[in-house]
C-alpha cells in the first residue's frame, strides 16, 4: 500500500448499495479497479434459501474480490447461507446491521439488530463455524436513542469475541422511525471521531469507516486513523474516481487507461448479456456517471437514457453514446 498507515487486506471498498451494486455495476467497476473490494446488494436470508440462487448469487469471475452482504438474524439460517456463499466462490460474507428501512425492521435484521448485540454475536459465531472465508459486520454508530459512543463500543465488544473479521462502521446513527432510508444516509451528522476512537481503544479489531467519503485524499486521511475506508454514493456517481485506487493504495498499476477505454471494454460484456436474453438497460444504467464533469457527458447520458431501455437495444447503443464524448476532452 502506497498511502496511509493501514495494513488491512482491503483498505478500500465500494459500499453495498441497494439497486446499484448488482453484477453489472460490479463488472463495470472491475474495468476501473482490480483491487478494491466490491459488495453485492444486500440479499435476505429467505431469498437465498428459497429463491433462484443462480440469479441472486451468480457473478462473473472478474468481480473478485467480492463480498456477499446478507440480511437476517437467525444464526442457523445465516450459517447455511454462509456455506452456500462459500460454495458459490465469494471471498467474504458480510452481515448487514445498518440498514434502517421498514422492510428490514419487519424482518428483524438491519440496524435494529444493534439493539441485540448478543444475537449478532451468535450469528457471527455460527457463520464463522460454517466457513473459512472472512465474516464481517456492517453497522451504524448507533440506533435511535442507543447512540452514545459507549453503546457502539459495547456492541463491538460483544460481537468481536465471536470472531468478526472486520467492523465496517457507517459513521452516522440510524433513526428507525421518523427518517426514510435516504434521509438516514444524509441527515444524522457524521461522527468520524467516534470511529477513530473505536480503533484507538480496540486496536486489535479491524475497523473500516464509511459515510460521506467523496475523494481519495479523504481516504488517505482516514487511513491514518482506521484500517479501511468504504465509499458509497461517490463510487456510483463518479466511478472513474477509482481509477487511481490500485496505484495509490495497493501499489499496482491501474487497468483503466481512460474513460473511453473503460466504456469500450464494457461493450463486449453488454453484447454477451443481450445475446443471452438480457436487456441492455440493465447494464448501461450503471455507467451514466463515467464522464461526469467532462464535455459531452450530458449527451452521453441522454443517449443511454433514451435508447438503452428499448427492448431491441444492443451494445451498439453504448458505442453510439461514446461517440458523443470528445476523447481528448474526456481524458483531461
Amino acid at each position: 500500500m502506497m498511502s496511509g498507515m493501514a495494513t488491512a487486506r482491503h483498505p478500500v471498498s465500494v459500499a453495498p448499495m441497494m439497486d446499484r451494486t448488482d453484477r453489472h455495476f460490479r463488472y463495470f467497476m472491475r474495468l476501473i479497479t482490480r483491487r478494491a473490494l466490491l459488495y453485492t446488494e444486500m440479499i435476505t436470508v429467505p431469498a437465498i434459501l428459497s429463491g433462484d440462487r443462480d440469479r441472486l448469487l451468480g457473478f462473473d469471475p472478474a468481480e473478485h474480490p467480492l463480498a456477499l452482504q446478507v440480511g437476517g438474524d437467525d444464526p442457523r439460517a445465516l450459517a447455511e447461507v454462509a456455506r452456500i456463499a462459500e460454495q458459490y466462490g465469494y471471498d467474504e460474507i458480510n452481515l448487514n446491521v445498518g440498514c434502517p428501512s421498514d422492510r428490514v425492521q419487519n424482518g428483524r435484521f438491519g440496524a435494529c439488530l444493534m439493539k441485540d448485540p448478543q444475537r449478532v454475536a451468535d450469528a457471527v459465531a455460527a457463520m464463522k463455524a460454517a466457513v473459512r472465508m472472512p465474516v464481517t459486520v456492517k453497522h451504524r454508530i448507533g440506533v435511535d436513542d442507543l447512540d452514545r459512543y459507549e453503546d457502539m463500543r459495547r456492541f463491538v465488544d460483544t460481537v468481536a469475541p465471536a470472531g468478526a473479521d472486520r467492523f465496517s462502521v457507517h459513521a452516522r446513527k440510524a433513526w428507525l422511525s421518523g427518517l426514510s432510508p435516504k434521509e438516514n444516509r444524509t441527515i444524522p451528522p457524521l461522527r468520524y471521531d467516534d470511529v477513530y476512537r473505536l480503533k484507538r481503544e480496540r486496536p486489535e479489531c479491524e475497523i473500516e469507516i464509511n459515510g460521506g467519503v467523496v475523494t481519495l485524499d479523504a481516504v488517505t486521511d482516514h487511513l491514518r486513523r482506521v484500517d479501511a475506508v468504504m465509499i458509497g454514493r461517490a463510487a456510483y456517481d463518479d466511478p472513474f474516481l477509482f481509477s487511481a485506487v490500485d496505484l495509490r493504495f495497493y501499489g499496482e498499476p491501474t487497468t483503466a487507461r481512460s474513460r473511453h477505454d473503460v466504456v469500450r471494454a464494457l461493450a463486449p460484456y453488454a453484447a454477451r448479456w443481450v445475446e443471452g436474453g438480457g436487456r441492455l438497460h440493465a447494464v448501461t444504467r450503471h455507467v451514466l456517471g463515467v464522464f461526469n464533469g467532462r464535455p459531452g457527458a450530458r449527451a452521453f447520458r441522454r443517449h443511454l437514457s433514451e435508447q438503452g431501455p428499448r427492448p431491441d437495444a444492443g451494445a451498439e447503443v453504448l458505442v453510439e453514446a461514446l461517440a458523443r464524448v470528445p476523447e481528448s476532452a474526456a481524458a483531461a
